[in-house]
């Protein structure tokens, strides 16, 4: 279960933040200001991909908390970073973002320590 529960976490994470960046990009730069906070809300509710984006940080959010009563923190809060190396590789994919070696090797060693985690669980 706990590794389920991981996956759902991962895979929720990077749905939501691809999403996310996506529908930022589409919007263009935005300025807001205390009276333009309506107007924000109301563009907000419009972007179909930005509501996506928020229920799937829901589902994270909800399996994150299960994972932490099956799991111990210390295992739980390392190995949902691998959301970072999937999210690295979409990026580079799916929104064509230059990924260069200092953001690849990050990635490698993230991964390299949740290989660490896996091996200890």
């Amino acid at each position: 279960m706990t590794w389920l529960l991981l996956s759902i976490t991962i895979v929720a994470t990077v749905v939501s933040d691809l999403l996310q960046s996506y529908e930022m990009k589409r919007a263009g730069r935005q300025s807001v200001d205390a009276r333009g906070l309506r107007r924000l809300l109301g563009e907000i509710a419009r972007r179909r991909y930005l509501i996506l984006s928020i229920v799937c940080l829901a589902f994270s959010f909800f399996a994150f908390m299960a994972l932490v009563q099956s799991a111990p923190l210390s295992f739980a809060v390392p190995a949902s970073a691998g959301s970072f190396i999937l999210e690295t590789i979409l990026a580079k994919a799916l929104l064509h973002e230059t990924v260069g070696p200092r953001r690849a090797a990050g990635s490698l060693l993230v991964a390299a320590g949740i290989v660490l985690l896996a091996q200890g669980a």
